[in-house]
């Protein structure tokens, strides 16, 4: 996971990974290989990136989460499964076959996001970045999306980054950025007992989360 204060870095390293933008100095490595010498077809094969802002096509719900797919390992109603998109189709009126308008003017901003993310999940990525990709959802929906990952990207790389700690908690290494740099790194544990930005940040959203239930 990559959390930090708006403008810290985040987004730029993530669009670093399938070359979306390139590295002033430094490298980015994939299994301890520059990103520059995998082809531009092979990197972004490999990877699923749902940025912050989403694109949807004017077209029918399944043909936008299916853009991409080249297999059937994934199918379009799983992946709407896993992006916790199934719920909504109840309220659509052609489910699947509803068509979403230029940009998915239609939808509304958590629906858009969780079309991108099955539009990532469908594609079997090795490595899924997910930019803030749940935002406009609420934390009940964003864990049953996490819960769901975890087994369709079992064996692979998961990259989330976040403003919120309940979302990044879990994962296997956090790392913190600060005017474009790395400053802490670690576990959710190792990170609050440090207690630094990520500890900071943990605890005024804690504070928040309790104001907000009285």
């Amino acid at each position: 996971a990559i959390v930090g204060r708006v403008g810290s870095g985040k987004t730029t390293l993530a669009r670093m990974i399938p070359r979306l933008i390139h590295a002033d100095q430094g490298e980015v490595l994939i299994d301890g290989k520059p990103v520059r010498e995998f082809s531009l077809k092979e990197l972004r094969q490999a990877v699923g990136y749902v940025p912050q802002e989403t694109f949807l096509f004017s077209a029918t719900l399944r043909e936008n989460v299916a853009l991409g797919a080249e297999d059937d390992k994934v199918t379009v109603e799983r992946a709407s499964e896993v992006s916790q998109l199934t719920p909504d189709l109840e309220v659509l009126p052609d489910r699947l076959e509803t068509i979403v308008g230029e940009r998915g003017v239609t939808l509304s901003g958590g629906q858009r996001q969780r079309t991108a993310l099955a539009r990532a999940v469908i594609r079997h990525p090795s490595i899924l970045i997910l930019d803030d990709a749940m935002s406009s959802v609420d934390t009940r929906t964003e864990e049953l999306i996490l819960r769901e990952l975890r087994g369709v990207m079992s064996e692979r790389t998961t990259i989330l980054i976040a403003h919120r700690i309940s979302t990044v908690k879990d994962a296997d290494f956090i790392i913190v950025m600060d005017e474009g740099r790395i400053v802490e790194e670690g576990s959710h544990d190792q990170l609050v007992a440090l207690d630094g930005i990520y500890a900071d940040m943990f605890r005024r959203q804690h504070l928040t989360a309790e104001l907000d239930e009285l």
